[in-house]
């Protein structure tokens, strides 16, 4: 992530656009070079340089109104596409929809113990455990993300001859990954309940950035170069989005009847 002196706190604005009241967030950062919007699914975050002020942002999103409107109904067909029902007991792991299970054990005195089998995902709790098993299972999860996304990145690098300062595995609400300035890379942890196709694209998407800051065509074709898939895996990640950002505390709570015995 970038140095904090380097982008400011985030701040919520709002702005009339089209006859739609649209939230945006607003971020002034040092090494933004020129005014940039992203339309995500849930955000409108607009990134403005230091230099230039508030009214700027709100200027530049009244001569892009067609565009961002645009955008954020995209996003909303996206939406809609496939808007999963919940299925209790069962959550994504690698595109595969996998059975989460709890186990509450009288013998087992070690800490909570998540292991995947040919039934699924198991989450082993110990009469005294004080430690939540949707916190273990996540912990677990983070695990097998940080893995899987250094071994491609170990793969990917030597591809653009560059290599990052550090690799973070974070929970963004509202990025997949990010390459900073300062050459770090930061991937969310829920890409380990997308297919793999999909996360070997996020990975390559930015390790190409290492080399390539921009969204120039250079960048685009060195990506498709590099990860054939990568129209595939967007087009899954516009139409999966909502499935990978279940609440894992959802899995639990709507199946009562997965508290077991070992």
């Amino acid at each position: 992530m970038a140095n904090r002196r380097q982008i400011q706190a985030a701040s919520k604005e709002s702005i009339c656009l089209a006859g739609r009241n649209v939230e945006y967030r607003l971020t002034h950062s040092q090494t933004a070079k020129k005014l940039r919007v992203k339309v995500a699914f849930d955000d409108v975050h607009v990134i403005l340089p230091v230099t230039r002020h508030a009214e700027n942002a709100r200027e530049f999103l009244r001569q892009n109104e067609a565009w961002v409107i645009a955008q954020m109904d995209r996003m909303d067909r996206y939406r809609a596409v496939r808007r999963p029902e919940k299925v209790a007991g069962l959550i994504l792991f690698r595109g595969e929809s996998t059975k989460v299970v709890v186990f509450r054990s009288e013998t087992w005195k070690g800490p909570n113990r998540v292991q995947l089998g040919s039934e699924g995902i198991s989450v082993l709790c110990g009469s005294s455990s004080r430690t939540d098993p949707v916190v273990s299972l996540e912990n677990w999860l983070r695990k097998q993300a940080k893995h899987s996304i250094q071994q491609l990145v170990a793969e990917m690098t030597p591809k653009v001859n560059r290599c990052p300062n550090a690799i973070y595995v974070m929970g963004q609400r509202t990025k997949w990954g990010n390459c900073s300035a300062l050459g770090n890379l930061s991937f969310n942890w829920r890409l380990i309940l997308a297919p793999e196709f999909v996360l070997r694209y996020l990975v390559t998407h930015e390790v190409v950035h290492l080399a390539i800051p921009d969204h120039s065509q250079r960048f685009w074709l060195t990506v498709q170069s590099i990860c054939p898939e990568t129209e595939q895996a967007r087009r899954w990640l516009s139409a999966n989005t909502d499935r990978l950002m279940v609440e894992l505390k959802s899995v639990f709570i709507e199946n009562g009847n997965l508290q077991g015995k070992a």
